[in-house]
């Protein structure tokens, strides 16, 4: 297994490391989010996931704005970055105090709209810093800090809940984290857009990318890879709490140990699994991604309807869900850097994180629909996301037809 690391710029590093240190508070917001309303708020399934869905409402305009504020010239990529930090830090502080569905949804829009600003500009640093040779490996390096961590959240937020049931004050530290991470983006890394590509389209530059086919063809399988991404971070933390094991669901710290392990794998396998994937088009990887998704999903339904291998089945699914991850995240990002003109990087890559906005929006809201079910349903609800494969790999074999008869870049 090959896990030397890349040589890359090394604002690329600490742009990592800052992402790392900022994705530990997001760790420990995002997986115990859902359990503390549902179960300790009182709020129901339903009403969390559409709370958790809202995000993605204001993480749309976030992208809109950020896909030409990152390609203008007065904002450009680093001052973008610092707007998306302090509005997240803002939105995990209201998640410290919120009480009710109305404040757990302006924390959500808070999040949404950091969130909306801050993907589409750190990818496009990212790419400004790299070579093209290097830019799977440098999002890949990328992905890896952010699940590192995640992991490193999730392990220490289980603690915490399991030591105190002091869920807010995880929110508290995921607010202090993007306060740091906005201190290293300040004092450490620069503009990195060249001045001669920077304020070139202005709003019609969001036409250019509406037009290019290519493009359009690869965003509804991105909505799909993505809704699927949304489950497991919304609806698999619920369901495994409250439906697997006739109904008596692991404990937070089990849950915590369940996710550490995915982010784990995810962590270990990130690097060798990219350069695995090195001579392979885009879309043939892509349609190995989804292969892992189904199977993930396969696995998550067999950990509910057989209560005695639970957490055998857990394990699994979630070591499978982490291959099908790995898979795509790098592929995603330097796909759409391939196709996108230089000058419109910050819109191509906003429409890329548009889709990302989508299925966070439809994935929460019908996870928390189907676990507000019996459990019969909430068991198939599994089998349902399986039956959606067949559209993804269809659509991929139409982008693949069209990258070789334009290749990407």
């Amino acid at each position: 297994m090959n896990l030397r690391l890349p040589a890359l710029n090394p604002t690329v590093w600490i742009l990592a490391a800052g992402r790392l240190l900022s994705q530990v508070g997001t760790g420990f917001t995002l997986f115990y989010l859902p359990i503390f309303f549902v179960n300790q708020v009182g709020l129901s399934a339903t009403v969390v996931g559409t709370a958790l869905g809202s995000a993605s409402l204001s993480g749309m305009i976030g992208r809109f704005l950020g896909g030409s504020m990152i390609d203008s010239k007065f904002w450009g990529r680093r001052r973008t970055l610092l707007l998306a930090l302090v509005i997240s830090c803002a939105g995990a502080f209201a998640f410290a105090i919120a009480y009710d569905t109305l404040t757990l949804v302006l924390g959500n829009l808070l999040m949404g709209l950091g969130v909306g600003l801050y993907w589409p500009a750190t990818e496009a640093a990212i790419a400004d810093l790299s070579l093209p040779e290097q830019r799977s490996e440098a999002f890949a390096i990328t992905r890896l800090a952010d699940s590192l961590g995640l992991g490193l959240g999730v392990v220490l937020g289980g603690v915490v809940i399991s030591l105190t049931q002091a869920y807010r004050a995880l929110f508290v530290a995921d607010g202090l984290s993007f306060l740091v991470f906005f201190g290293i983006l300040f004092y450490a890394i620069p503009e990195t857009a060249q001045a001669d590509q920077q304020g070139k389209h202005g709003l019609s530059g969001w036409g250019v990318a509406f037009r290019d086919r290519r493009l359009l063809t690869y965003v509804v399988v991105n909505i799909l890879i993505t809704t699927y991404l949304a489950q497991i971070n919304s609806t698999l933390p619920l369901y495994f709490k409250n439906f697997v094991r006739d109904g008596a669901g692991f404990n937070e710290l089990t849950i915590s140990a369940l996710f550490a392990w995915h982010l784990g794998l995810a962590i270990l396998l990130q690097l060798p699994v990219t350069r695995f994937l090195k001579p392979y088009s885009y879309s043939h990887g892509l349609m190995g991604s989804l292969f892992f998704w189904g199977a993930g999903f396969l696995l998550v339904w067999a950990c509910g309807v057989t209560p005695g291998a639970a957490l055998f089945w857990a394990v699994l699914a979630l070591g499978v869900l982490a291959i099908a991850m790995i898979i795509y995240t790098p592929i995603a990002s330097a796909l759409v850097v391939a196709l996108a003109p230089e000058s419109l990087r910050g819109v191509y890559l906003s429409l890329n994180s548009q889709c990302w906005a989508i299925g966070y929006l439809i994935g929460p809201a019908l996870g928390g629909i189907a676990m507000d079910q019996p459990p019969q349903f909430a068991h198939g609800y599994w089998l349902v996301l399986v039956g959606s494969l067949p559209l993804g790999f269809l659509t991929l074999q139409s982008l693949g037809r069209q990258l070789r008869e334009k290749p990407a870049g």
